[in-house]
């Protein structure tokens, strides 16, 4: 087998990584004791986001938080979210721990917006929350009416930032919606964060307030789809923390709500899904994962939690940046392993840290998406929805008239995670559900996929079962996950060194193959089967032999994504002979392969297990052709994300 791209691809991919109101409203009451003039508005706004620091006891935990700030001061962050339980108890000496940290970086530039926590809202509420907040809440800070220093947002540069207090999505969604429409035309990007979310991984509101729900509390459930289509609409990335571990999936929205939410006229098709970020942990605990993914509802794209126990043999500190440019969204997630379990222990392993980089992404407001499905859908489920695991794509159109297709490849590199099993309970005259039977339907109905052959659930054959032992319990039985891939292609305009607007493809390198145990534990992927039920039919989950290329390291600087292929074609009335396929690399643009490395013919899929012959002097270059027939298309074959444009020759 012909296979010159390959040879280069560890190459390639080494060049390729190189004003506010509302009437409902509130400035902030007491300029001169909180946070002082917000810092001067920049081009980019690079956001840091900083997991639960709870130390155990009255401490914070100060060497993760250290480590993990030091990091995001390094990737540029310019504001640093702190998504709750900063303090385990609420003290006033955690206050003075976290502030005695947090104050050199905000000495240094680092603007922070915190919010609060479960663990301050049971023990510090309002009176050491806003003793100590107010400080580093801005001025220009718009509050909720009612909820001072609880919910608020500020604007900085082209992103709209929302702040909320633990369980205050449903409480907080009308005025979200109201200062979104006052704003409406002011910013691109639309940011919430709060300490949960609607779909968590051990926890989650919509189980929490809905599906093992108190009778007659509907304040959630009353705007569920309304939340989820606002947020599909607005293109919201959520971020939060609460669960102790690292996972970023989407989050998928009725289409029914708000059928206006896409047109034609709006640019390339993009899902109706929003985007939805744990930011992991900087804390001395780690927590399993529970329940699974919530199929109905979520697809997981990155997944990695650090318990310390069974197996797992040390905690996970997170660092993650996103950075905001014009309409560009880039992101980056680190982490580093350490054994610390309080301050005492000294920093360790955080002395010096090894950041590794766990999980990135690329998006533009123009943009073109595809869920892939690893290649272990078991033969014989029926092909239903979306149940793909090839690379291909609809054609997705650049505003200056180029077309972008994915038209070959296979997901055959991807992750697998466990599960553990975790049960609901009806108590009788207090729950929302009187009976298991009908726990069952609100878990299908808000939840779990329920598995039939044409709605199959690629998680298990029973995702809910009732408890054999008590008639007021359902099982949620543990199982194992292949998790899916967000692949995007994202069109930005020309700038003075391409001849077409450029193509930015994302999402095809973020998984290697690692397979882990709901506690963090390390397990093989080619080796190990999976937890009994795990497929549709019942069996088991079976091993998986991975391609030659996966790594499967955590560490994505080593990844390298199945092949995969594309189409380019010029817009109409370009001179084909003028131009030829390029992308960015450390050294700028550059031709993908010399004028005497395109092979001169259509694309055929057939390339990708075997490459048409080329001169030896290629074989350190991807394999590029030129489509003559259809006269001003190229293609190529690639193994990692990149960014792509015509250039001239």
């Amino acid at each position: 087998m012909k296979s010159s791209f390959y040879g280069a691809a560890a190459i390639v991919m080494a060049l390729a990584l190189a004003a506010c109101g509302g009437d409902s409203s509130n400035s902030s009451a007491d300029s001169a004791d909180s946070g002082g003039t917000p810092p001067a508005q920049r081009s980019a706004v690079r956001i840091g986001l900083l997991p639960d620091t709870q130390g155990g006891g009255d401490n914070v935990s100060v060497h993760p938080m250290k480590a993990v700030l030091d990091k995001e001061m390094e990737l540029g962050a310019n504001i640093v979210i702190p998504v709750g339980d900063l303090t385990d108890h609420g003290t006033t000496r955690e206050f003075q721990q976290w502030t005695s940290v947090a104050q050199s970086y905000r000495d240094a530039g680092i603007e922070f917006l915190p919010l609060m926590g479960n663990h301050e809202d049971s023990y510090a509420y309002s009176v050491e929350w806003i003793e100590n907040m107010k400080h580093y809440i801005p001025d220009d800070a718009v509050h909720m009416a009612g909820a001072q220093y609880l919910n608020y947002y500020v604007m900085r540069g082209n992103v709209m930032i929302f702040l909320l207090k633990y369980y205050n999505l449903p409480i907080a969604f009308d005025w979200i919606k109201q200062e979104v429409t006052a704003h409406e035309g002011e910013f691109d990007h639309l940011v919430i964060a709060s300490h949960d979310g609607l779909i968590g991984a051990k926890y989650g509101e919509t189980r929490e307030m809905i599906v093992d729900g108190v009778a007659g509390d509907n304040h959630l459930m009353n705007k569920w789809d309304d939340i989820r289509a606002f947020f599909s609409k607005h293109d919201v990335i959520w971020v939060q923390g609460h669960e102790h571990m690292y996972q970023r999936s989407v989050i998928t929205a009725p289409i029914w709500v708000d059928p206006t939410s896409w047109t034609e006229d709006d640019g390339n098709y993009r899902l109706p899904q929003y985007m939805q970020i744990m930011s992991g942990n900087a804390s001395y605990k780690g927590y399993e994962f529970r329940y699974g993914e919530r199929e109905l509802v979520q697809r997981i794209v990155s997944q990695k939690m650090n318990t310390r126990g069974k197996g797992s043999t040390a905690f996970d500190a997170n660092a993650s940046v996103l950075s905001f440019d014009g309409d560009r969204v880039d992101y980056e997630s680190w982490y580093t392993e350490h054994t610390i379990g309080a301050n005492e222990d000294g920093e360790k392993e955080l002395a010096n840290p090894q950041w590794k980089l766990l999980d990135r992404f690329s998006r533009t407001k123009n943009r073109c998406e595809r869920i892939v499905y690893p290649n272990s859908i078991p033969e014989g489920t029926r092909p239903v929805m979306y149940l793909d695991s090839s690379y291909v794509s609809n054609d997705c159109k650049a505003h200056d008239g180029s077309v972008a297709r994915m038209v070959a490849g296979t997901n055959d590199t991807f992750n697998r995670v466990d599960s553990r099993t975790r049960d609901l309970e009806v108590i009788p005259g207090y729950s929302r559900a009187n009976s298991v039977i009908e726990l069952a339907r609100l878990s299908y109905q808000f939840l779990f996929q329920m598995n039939q052959p044409w709605t199959p659930n690629l998680n298990a054959e029973n995702r809910v079962v009732p408890n054999p032992d008590d008639d007021h319990v359902l099982d949620i039985p543990e199982t194992t996950i292949d998790l899916k891939e967000l692949v995007t292609m994202n069109w930005q305009a020309a700038n003075g060194d391409t001849a077409s607007d450029v193509l930015i493809v994302s999402g095809t390198q973020n998984q290697t193959g690692t397979y882990s145990s709901a506690y963090g534990a390390t397990k093989d992927l080619e080796a190990d089967t999976g937890l009994p039920g795990s497929q549709p039919d019942g069996s088991a989950k079976q091993p998986h032999t991975l391609p030659a290329t996966a790594s499967k390291s955590w560490d994505l600087a080593s990844a390298m994504s199945d092949a995969y292929a594309l189409t380019f074609d010029a817009a109409q009335g370009r001179d084909p002979a003028a131009l030829t396929l390029g992308w960015h690399t450390g050294d700028g643009w550059r031709a993908i392969a010399s004028a005497e490395c395109v092979v001169q013919q259509p694309f055929d899929a057939g390339v990708l297990s075997s490459a048409p012959n080329r001169p030896a002097t290629c074989d350190d270059q991807p394999l590029v052709g030129f489509d003559a027939d259809h006269g001003r298309r190229w293609w190529v074959v690639l193994q990692q994300d990149a960014e792509l444009a015509l250039i001239n020759r």
